[in-house]
């Protein structure tokens, strides 16, 4: 069975096929990271007027290059939330629209639950229960999952996201949009004794995150600078992403312990920081676990999670009607 995944949540058009059989097929993801660097963010109403341009002719690509006729597709799944609304509704209306038109049935998949299952579709797949960390543009999670569908959030973030904090220090280091992997690339240059930053919310018992302090710390360390050298900004960048690594292990570690879960899997565009990936696959060896995380295209937003989630959803939540949700929570999602 053929499905086709379309993942429009955010400023990413991600298109995908995915066979129940075989596996994933194709694969496309169409950046509008030039259109919304000018802004310093993304726009949503650039975003979505990006996706209605290029989601048909994205799809006329991935069909030809994959030698799929649109007749051969069994089902679509499209990003139902959470994420922008207005691109959100592109993707949903244009897949509902699409189904109908070829009497095959549709769902709204979750975001989240898109990243949180990106590792079954590589080839060494973790076991469940596991301990999922979601780290992303929009989202900071820590996940309990128990098993496909039935998911526990232990720790959520309070203010910015991870990634949102890595793009928004890299800007105040005058790194260009989007600039959290050029960030952190900086920091491998850094003198890790020079500076030292506050690790947020360690203190406190639990799992939540909080990092719009962290980034209001280093802001000022950069404005006491009248003129930043580039090995300052190096030595910024070094203890600012130090702060972060300290901040997720002592958080994983405190949700692996009430967990005991063994298997820690990492997704979302910031999984796919080296240094992130390099320190939590210590303390999971350390511990006698395992690290799982996907490989650095199936990290960012992308069809191909949609389309794996979707092939599981599809028998139980397949509706005629075109369903968005902004805000939805991941523990709100029944076991398919």
């Amino acid at each position: 069975m053929l499905i086709l995944g379309i993942e429009t949540s955010c400023d990413d058009t991600g298109i995908a096929i995915y066979d129940t059989n075989k596996g994933l097929i194709a694969n496309k993801v169409v950046h509008q990271k030039k259109i919304h660097a000018n802004y310093g963010g993304v726009v949503p109403e650039l975003a979505s007027e990006y996706h209605l341009k290029c989601i048909q002719p994205t799809l006329k690509k991935i069909l030809q290059k994959s030698y799929i006729l649109i007749s051969d597709i069994s089902g679509i799944a499209y990003t139902a939330g959470p994420g922008l609304e207005r691109s959100l509704a592109i993707g949903a209306t244009f897949s509902c629209s699409l189904a109908y038109s070829l009497n095959i049935p549709a769902v709204g998949v979750h975001h989240l639950e898109g990243h949180l299952l990106t590792i079954m579709l590589e080839n060494k797949k973790p076991n469940f229960p596991f301990l999922g960390l979601i780290i992303s543009g929009a989202h900071t999670q820590l996940i309990l999952a128990s098993n496909i569908g039935k998911y526990k959030i232990l720790g959520n973030c309070i203010d910015d996201a991870l990634g949102e904090a890595f793009d928004k220090v890299a800007n105040l280091l005058n790194i260009s949009y989007p600039g959290g992997k050029k960030l952190s690339i900086l920091s491998k240059y850094g003198n890790s004794q020079r500076f030292y930053f506050p690790r947020p919310m360690i203190k406190k018992p639990g799992m939540h995150f909080s990092f719009s302090g962290l980034k209001t710390y280093t802001k000022n360390i950069i404005y006491s600078y009248s003129k930043i050298d580039d090995q300052t900004r190096c030595d910024i960048a070094r203890a600012f992403e130090d702060a972060i690594l300290d901040t997720i292990e002592i958080k994983c570690c405190r949700a692996l312990n009430f967990t005991q879960c063994k298997n820690l899997v990492i997704s979302g565009g910031v999984s796919s920081n080296t240094s992130i990936r390099k320190r939590l696959n210590q303390v999971m060896k350390n511990r006698g676990g395992k690290l799982f995380f996907s490989k650095s295209s199936l990290c960012t937003d992308n069809g191909a999670m949609i389309a794996y989630v979707g092939a599981i959803r599809l028998k139980k939540s397949a509706s005629k009607k075109i369903f968005i949700r902004p805000r939805w929570c991941l523990e709100d999602l029944l076991e398919p």
